[in-house]
Order: C-alpha cells, then structure tokens, then sequence
C-alpha cells in the first residue's frame, strides 16, 4: 500500500499562494449572537454558517483560520461544527487553529496530538512565553507548524509587547519583547514557525519584518480592528515575488452581510480585500 504523505503548512501555503496569488486569510470566527437569523434554527447553525461562507469564498483564501473559543462557546455542538468545518475547506487551502495555546510537557503534547492529529489542522497559533519547552512537541509532530504571537493587533500590546517609551523618546528596538521573541524564533525553521504581527502596529511592522526574513507572517486587525492595509504590504511583505504574509479578516468578512444572502456579501468582502492586495503586489 502506498504510504500518504500530508502536505506541511509552509508547502501549501506557497502552492495556494501561487495558485492563486491571493494573501487573504478568512477568520472563520462564527459569534453566536452575530449570526444571520436565517441560519439559527438550524441543527447546528455554525456548521451552516460556516459552510456557506466556505463555499462562497474559498475562490478567493489563501488559508482560513477558525478562532477556538467561538465553537467552544456553543458546546458540543460546536465542537462538531468545528470538525464538519475542517472537512469541510478544500484540501489544498491552509488551516490555522486560532487557540493561542503555549504548554509544557505531556500537556503541550496533548494539544499538539489533539490539533495536528485528531483534528487535522495545518497551523496553530502559540504563545511562547514558556519558552523551548512549548516547541518541543511541535518539533516531533511532522508536518506541524505554529505562528508565534510576537506582536499582536491589540491596544494592550503597549503593556509587555511593544518597544518601551520614555517621553518623546523610543527606547533602542531590541528592548522589546517583540524583539526578544523574533530573536528567540531563530532558533527554529522557517518551515516550522511563523509570526503573528498586528496590521494595526503601524511603523513597527517594517522594524519587526526586518528581524524575521523569510517567515510567514500572520497579520490580523485589517477590517474591524482599523489596520492600515496598504502599510502592511508596504512594510510587512518578504519580497514582492514571495510576500510570505497572511491578511487576516474575521469580522470584516464573515458578518458583512446579516440576512439571507450573507455569504455572497462575504464573498464580495473577500474578493475586495483579496483584489486589493493582488494588485497592490502588482504595481
């Protein structure tokens, strides 16, 4: 019998990227009391929710990124949902797990097992302040890869992320922990490890770029959070013919629209975002 090799991350993300030349990322973050009423009486209404905006926008994602805490909240159902969703998304576009976790030892191990293997995902999201212990479960597992929050989207970034500031003055760059962290990331491969960076960090984004040539970098808070989109791809791209970034929009997209016809209101969201940075590359 011949054995079935799994395609990694890092491979399909460079496939689908030149396949379709699109950055998007589609956050499938299904907030219960955000759903269209046509879909609440479903069965399961983040399943059917979330189908119909798979299957109008999978044209236009380069991966999708289903954020844990929203199927949690509704249960066991939505942990089904989760699962119809994952075997839902075509097999040659990129998942990534938005579960932020960052463990040590056979509890690392276990997300690990539960995400890569039971679940299927591509790529997690993974906080790393424990440091070496929460890689080493990720360096074992084949074909897994993590994106390491280093500087997030979020205001209260400032309060251990962000570069220090005194005054009018900036503290020297690599006295961040943003810093520290993109250094401490050179210690494993590309292949296996990117970089969450926020799109609404601004000037940071070139300086935090420059510190982490040739990873992909996930980049949420373009659409709800206020990003600056053109910044990003004039900042945060590897090189115009291999950008190696994800634009990251949840919100934006998925709850564009709020009545029967949602999904082809995402679908236009997508397509706009997706357009926009094709041809933002192109010039």
């Amino acid at each position: 019998m011949e054995k079935i090799v799994l395609k990694s991350f890092w491979s399909k993300y460079q496939e689908r990227y030149a396949s379709s030349k699109s950055l998007l990322c589609v956050g499938l973050d299904p907030e219960f009391s955000l759903l269209p009423e046509c879909v609440r009486n479903s069965v399961n209404p983040i399943w059917e929710f979330n189908r119909q905006i798979i299957d109008s926008t999978q044209e236009y994602a380069l991966a999708y990124k289903p954020n844990l805490a929203f199927y949690l909240a509704d249960g066991m159902r939505g942990l089904d949902a989760l699962y119809l969703t994952m075997e839902h998304i075509p097999e040659e576009i990129p998942v990534i797990l938005d579960c932020k976790v960052g463990d040590i030892g056979n509890t690392m191990q276990a997300y690990v097992h539960a995400f890569f293997s039971n679940m299927a995902v591509d790529a997690i999201t993974l906080n790393p302040l424990m440091g070496a212990d929460v890689m080493q479960p990720m360096m074992k597992q084949a074909n897994a890869f993590a994106f390491a929050l280093c500087l997030t989207s979020n205001p209260s970034a400032r309060d251990f992320l962000n570069p220090l500031v005194s005054g009018d003055r900036r503290d020297a760059y690599p006295s961040s922990l943003a810093a520290k962290i993109a250094s401490w990331m050179q210690a494993y491969p590309n292949e296996k490890l990117g970089a969450v960076l926020g799109a609404t960090q601004g000037s940071e984004l070139k300086n935090m770029r420059s510190l982490l040539p040739g990873r992909i970098l996930l980049i949420p808070g373009v659409g709800a959070q206020g990003g600056d989109l053109d910044a990003v791809l004039k900042d945060a791209i590897d090189t115009p013919e291999q950008p190696n970034i994800l634009i990251n929009s949840s919100r934006g997209i998925i709850f564009a629209g709020g009545d029967k016809s949602f999904a082809t209101s995402a679908a236009n969201e997508a397509k706009k975002l997706a357009d926009h940075c094709r041809n933002a590359l192109q010039q």
